[in-house]
């Protein structure tokens, strides 16, 4: 079983369903779990498909693609998700080419030490989005000051913002449904 509920599979879908899944489909050709799993609302996938794309995959983003995708890991930790933390490390792997630097974040991350391998803005940045997923009610204006103080532009918070509570949202809709990777193509990047 690759989730808690009903999944109509790809060879099933008609109509509006099946044109969502052309739409979510990655570039291997196939439909994550994390997408079919929206099939018996396939409204929500719209809505899940539209949101993912713009935080991740927008021109318009300027900090590293690969940095973001690490954010998306921290928070996935943080929140237990391994289903995100499974795809969006491979992306990271990816995109970074250098396993031994990966090892090396990842191991920092579980730890729950990003300083172990992050420093000045890139870490400010990782705190902040695990503030905002662990503690989000004790959120104030000082840590966007902080932010600031350490070289962080308003828009790179908001892109991190963003990011974090995009991976918040997905984190619970899979944690919370049982979906499971079986049968999907880990990672996105070729």
């Amino acid at each position: 079983m690759t989730a808690w509920i009903r999944m109509i599979p790809e060879d099933e879908a008609t109509g509006v369903l099946r044109e969502l899944y052309n739409e979510a489909m990655t570039p291997h050709g196939t439909v994550d779990n994390v997408m079919k799993v929206h099939s018996l609302r396939p409204h929500t996938m719209h809505g899940h498909v539209t949101l993912y794309r713009s935080v991740l995959h927008h021109p318009d983003i300027t900090l590293p693609l690969w940095f973001l995708e690490v954010v998306a890991c921290y928070v996935s930790i943080k929140n237990d998700c391994a289903y995100s933390l499974t795809h969006h490390f491979m992306n990271v792997r990816r995109l970074l080419g250098d396993e031994k630097r990966c090892d090396d974040i990842l191991h920092s991350l579980k730890a729950g030490k990003p300083e172990t391998q992050f420093q000045g803005k890139q870490l400010a940045l990782i705190r902040y989005a695990a503030k905002l997923t662990t503690d989000v009610a004790t959120m104030k204006a000082s840590d966007i000051d902080s932010l600031r103080e350490s070289e962080c532009t308003d828009g790179e918070i908001l892109e991190v913002n963003q990011v974090a509570a995009y991976f918040n949202y997905s984190n619970r809709l899979l944690n919370g449904l049982g979906v499971t990777t079986d049968g999907d193509s880990i990672g996105y990047y070729e």
